[in-house]
């Protein structure tokens, strides 16, 4: 049985993408409509001729394709052929054959920064559709063994001192071929590199939304606030302001735990004072165990801690809500590794849901 049905109509230039060789051929001129036809898989693209039947057939690979997706998206040749693991000159070499194959400029290069020309433009939507088709294809059909490539992907303090392990070890049962760049950070940081390109999927809390990006829960983490026994912190309940009066160790203004921190206190109209603010909150667990401060942590994370007497929660008025923790990605691809991992990460994820 035919997995797709063909159609009928007048003389046509023919564009076929082979799967098994990853090559597209499309035509010279406009797109009048799309259709399948029968395996091997390959889309058409019809074009009625006005004056012969002659086919014009255009060789343009995927390669060069993505190539020129990522230098767009990127911004630069330099930035492209890092994220392709390329060099440079590859990089425009594969732009160059490209515009060379297709008889058109992609990039104005008569000014200081090359830019989109309108057909590079045009070529940009249909580049990310293709790219996308290609993706989904392989995820959803290929065995997931033939699946290559790889993810940058930034992920906050919490998720590496959790279930970080657990996500590798099953994306690298799942997909053996796909190779993994691992970035730790403050949220901020990891949220502009994933804006800037340079990221594809950041696992961190979710307060961050915008409409270049789509989310994937990965559930909840409560935080309180903690202090050593040596500090002697009264067991009661202690209003933002009371809490004011110790000294605070957070981290960075780059992370959700100073806003987190800075909207609590602000509830009371107070400000807090900061002994210190560090990158990691494991640095400020052991400034908070040796009775330097009170700090905002995870509870599971140091469950051993609480339960050895290194640590005490404060009892507090209106706690912060549990922290929900989101996988991020670009919606610039509807199916991409990047999402394949995130998905993975939900079903690893062993937060409250």
């Amino acid at each position: 049985m035919p997995l797709f049905r063909e159609t009928q109509g007048p003389p046509m230039v023919l564009v076929q993408f082979y799967i098994q060789c990853r090559r597209i051929q499309i035509p010279r001129g406009n797109r009048n409509s799309i259709c399948i036809s029968s395996h091997p898989v390959r889309v058409r693209s019809m074009v009625t001729l006005e004056r012969d039947t002659q086919e014009t057939e255009v060789t343009v690979t995927l390669q060069q394709l993505e190539t020129f997706f990522w230098t767009v998206n990127l911004g630069s040749f330099a930035a492209a052929a890092e994220r392709l693991y390329a060099t440079q000159s590859t990089v425009s070499m594969r732009v160059r054959e490209l515009e060379k194959s297709l008889g058109v400029e992609l990039f104005d290069r008569t000014r200081r920064t090359a830019q989109l020309t309108p057909k590079g433009r045009e070529l940009m939507d249909y580049a990310g559709r293709i790219l996308d088709l290609s993706t989904e294809l392989e995820h959803r059909i290929a065995a997931s063994e033939a699946v290559s490539g790889s993810v940058r992907f930034g992920v906050a303090e919490v998720v590496t001192t959790t279930w970080l392990p657990h996500l590798i070890k099953l994306i690298a049962t799942r997909y053996p071929n796909v190779r993994l760049e691992i970035e730790e950070a403050l949220t901020s940081e990891l949220m502009d590199n994933l804006h800037e390109g340079q990221l594809e999927l950041v696992l961190a809390p979710g307060h961050t939304r915008t409409q270049n990006l789509s989310t994937i829960s990965l559930g909840t983490i409560p935080f309180a606030w903690m202090a050593s026994p040596e500090l002697k912190v009264e067991k009661r309940t202690h209003r933002p302001s009371e809490l004011a009066l110790w000294p605070v160790i957070g981290l960075k203004s780059k992370s959700f735990h100073y806003s987190a921190i800075e909207d609590w206190f602000q509830r009371d109209h107070v400000r807090c004072r900061y002994l210190a603010r560090c990158k990691s909150l494991a640095v400020a667990a052991s400034m908070t165990i040796a009775g330097m401060g009170v700090s905002f942590l995870p509870v599971r994370c140091y469950e051993d801690e609480l339960t050895q007497g290194k640590l005490e929660i404060i009892d507090v008025e209106s706690p912060i809500e549990p922290v929900e923790f989101v996988a991020a990605y670009s919606v610039g691809h509807s199916y991409s590794l990047a999402r394949a991992v995130a998905e993975l990460a939900q079903e690893v994820s062993d937060f409250d849901k």
